[in-house]
């Protein structure tokens, strides 16, 4: 028989998340208060039973998988705590090693199992697509909760920190390098030298424009999102001795594009590149 789990929250992400665990036996929750329609959509559509409020989804599950955007990551985790939540604590979210361990040792304080996760890929839509890298103790207790869907699961270790710093690692080339690429085409293009740099790329690589423009494009709707991430990544870059400057330019890159999150169609590459060269996005 399976166990009741709660997603916290089912963005694109957090759902297919859940249709993961339903896909394995589990009753899932959802709380929908202070949530946007959007989400409460996505819930509704994937047949998740809202409790409504935070506090009675951890009263009702046995577990909580946590997946939300990074910034808000250790403030849910200590709301969770409040709530006097004893079940297994599952932290998703793109953190540093150091922050799932100050959320870790919280957790482990107050008598809650923590198993510390990072998500590569996207959204688990189909097989062997999307990895849950896993660490922890309980790692393992926390992959059998995923014997079923397209969400794959591996155990990176026993250590807290070990998948979070994989989640880094991998984000830091995958969403860095399409920062340094955006922020490539705003100089060329302030400079007046984009259409010339393209036709140099084009030399080197036929595909490459094409390939590019697209990367930077499909990157604003979460452009928000990885603002937080990029400091994460560059906290995770210091921690092991190494130069986090670049992670936080890729912040500030992502930061001036921030203003295009909820836009439904995708911005027209000019547009994008106006406001990485004028700096004006914020989500602050």
């Amino acid at each position: 028989m399976g166990e009741t789990v709660g997603v916290l929250h089912p963005g694109s992400m957090g759902v297919s998340v859940a249709a993961a665990l339903q896909a394995s036996g589990h009753s899932v929750l959802w709380a929908s208060e202070h949530r946007s329609e959007a989400t409460r959509r996505r819930a509704e559509d994937q047949g998740l039973r809202d409790v409504i409020t935070l506090e009675d989804l951890c009263r009702q599950s046995d577990v909580i998988v946590s997946v939300c955007p990074p910034i808000a990551a250790e403030d849910l985790a200590a709301r969770v705590l409040a709530s006097g939540f004893e079940g297994l604590y599952l932290d998703a979210n793109a953190t540093s090693p150091e922050r799932a361990q100050r959320i870790g040792s919280a957790m482990a304080a107050a008598g809650v199992t923590f198993v510390d996760g990072g998500i590569i890929g996207g959204p688990a839509l189909h097989p062997n697509t999307t990895w849950l890298c896993l660490s922890g103790a309980d790692a393992r207790q926390a992959a059998a909760c995923f014997s079923g869907g397209m969400l794959e699961v591996q155990v990176v270790g026993g250590d807290i920190g070990r998948a979070s710093a994989l989640k880094m690692c991998y984000g830091a080339y995958t969403k860095g390098t399409t920062a340094l690429l955006a922020a490539i085409l705003g100089t060329a293009e302030a400079w007046g030298v984009r259409h010339e740099l393209e036709r140099q790329w084009a030399r080197d690589d036929g595909t490459f424009v094409d390939s590019t423009n697209g990367r930077v494009l499909r990157v604003t709707a979460k452009a928000w999102r990885f603002v937080d991430e990029m400091e994460q990544i560059a906290e995770t870059f210091e921690a092991a001795g190494l130069p986090g400057s670049f992670h936080q330019a890729a912040a500030d890159v992502y930061r001036r594009l921030a203003r295009f999150k909820d836009r439904e169609a995708t911005p027209e590459l000019g547009e994008v590149l106006e406001s990485l060269v004028a700096g004006n996005g914020s989500i602050r």
